[in-house]
């Protein structure tokens, strides 16, 4: 996954628009922490300050971190 890439696209999106809020949904495996991060970048590249929070699930579907 190319973070800056996502961020950028994410950020013009976050600045240019009337976002109240943002969830991320990803999974407990590695390869889904990029898009965290990805939002993160974005949140700070947009200038804006806009609530946000992670949501983990298991891979078997359960809530593990909210």
């Amino acid at each position: 996954m190319d973070n800056s890439n996502y961020a950028e696209k994410l950020a013009e999106i976050l600045k240019h628009n009337e976002i109240k809020s943002v969830t991320v949904l990803r999974m407990e495996v590695p390869c889904c922490g990029g898009l965290s991060h990805a939002v993160k970048e974005a949140l700070q590249k947009s200038g804006k300050i806009i609530p946000w929070r992670i949501v983990v699930i298991g891979t078997d579907g359960t809530i593990i971190e909210e």
